[in-house]
């Protein structure tokens, strides 16, 4: 076979190699230079654009090659049994989970930033991804919690407007309860909980067990809210001599003289802790919420005027061009200061 041949042969291969290598390229730089967008779930589409063209690559070299019509047959049919093996030794793992993802997206169970618990895992969505759904919990960890295990577990979600922070403790009979729920109620009251209201849950052999419960606006600080509650309660019933009793202590009162077993009441009262619990536990959570809100609202601003440039004059178009780019850019860079903070 001469050189000429030869060449002649295997031009095509060289020119459909050199074509698809640029448009990979370009895609590379289109998907994850040029248009960066935050979220994983968009990371994984366009890494799945970039898969799909390279197996579209491949496809296109084989067919090229210069070979019978038969090696090109068995080639193609090699490439097709790698490809099923894999998807088929994946998809008890790989497959469930996005499927699992791609059903979430549609349902909607719960956002980013909502407080979920899922078994024993409880937190704050951080992200939600194709796989899995990141966690933050209440030691500042971080848990990818598969998709598949979400759909096949219930989930409880705090909702963002507003849950039931709730406490309950053991009271002894010789206090009427009609007093226990006033002091209760005023406990509640001095945490900042809307309509607060109580139940006696369990009347025991030697206890009565009350419940007090008000409905928390600002989930964002459940953790310290309950902590506040939990600290009003003992104040307020300490403050009128009231002592809290264990389901499983039994107290006997000779008289009116016997000591109680009630924590003395300090002198002055402490302050309200500066420090916000959530502002370091939960702290990846409130940026991925934050973010998730700029987003939306970006996007809504940016589909607003795009339809006011497509109604606009000539002399208006150009300014807002300006203002679309401006506002793209934004979306596009909204998640690096994220992860520059992450990686300090």
């Amino acid at each position: 076979m001469s050189v000429e041949h030869l060449i002649e042969s295997w031009l095509p291969v060289i020119a459909t190699l050199v074509i698809f290598s640029l448009l990979i390229w370009l895609a590379n730089w289109l998907l994850f230079t040029r248009f960066k967008s935050p979220g994983n779930e968009n990371t994984f589409a366009r890494q799945l654009m970039m898969l799909l063209l390279t197996l579209v690559t491949v496809v296109a070299v084989v067919i090229t090659l210069p070979i019978s019509e038969s090696t090109e047959t068995q080639v193609l049919s090699l490439i097709g049994l790698v490809l099923s093996g894999l998807l088929a030794f994946s998809s008890t793992t790989i497959f469930s989970n996005l499927m699992a993802g791609a059903m979430m997206r549609f349902t909607q169970p719960f956002r980013t930033g909502d407080f979920i618990r899922v078994k024993e895992h409880f937190g704050r969505v951080t992200e939600r991804g194709v796989f899995d759904c990141e966690v933050q919990t209440e030691n500042r960890e971080l848990i990818a919690i598969p998709n598949s295990l979400l759909i096949t577990n219930s989930i409880t979600v705090i909702r963002s407007s507003g849950t039931i922070v709730s406490v309950s403790l053991s009271l002894g009979y010789d206090i009427h309860h009609s007093k226990i729920e006033t002091l209760l109620i005023q406990a509640a009251e001095q945490v900042g909980l809307e309509d607060p209201f109580v139940h006696i849950t369990e009347l025991g052999n030697f206890s009565v067990t009350y419940k007090i419960s008000g409905l928390l606006l600002d989930v964002k600080n459940l953790l310290t809210t309950r902590s506040k509650l939990y600290s009003h309660v003992l104040d307020c019933l300490h403050d009128s001599d009231i002592e809290i009793m264990s389901p499983t202590f039994v107290s006997q009162h000779a008289g009116p003289d016997v000591e109680r077993k009630i924590a003395p009441s300090p002198k002055i009262r402490k302050s309200e802790d500066k420090i916000v619990a959530e502002d370091i536990v939960f702290d990846k959570a409130e940026r991925a919420e934050q973010q998730e809100k700029a987003k939306t609202e970006l996007v809504g601003q940016l589909a607003e005027l795009k339809q006011q440039h497509a109604d606009a004059e000539k002399e208006q178009k150009t300014a807002l061009e300006g203002q679309i780019k401006q506002l793209e850019e934004e979306i596009n860079h909204l998640k690096k200061p994220s992860n520059e903070e992450e990686e300090q």
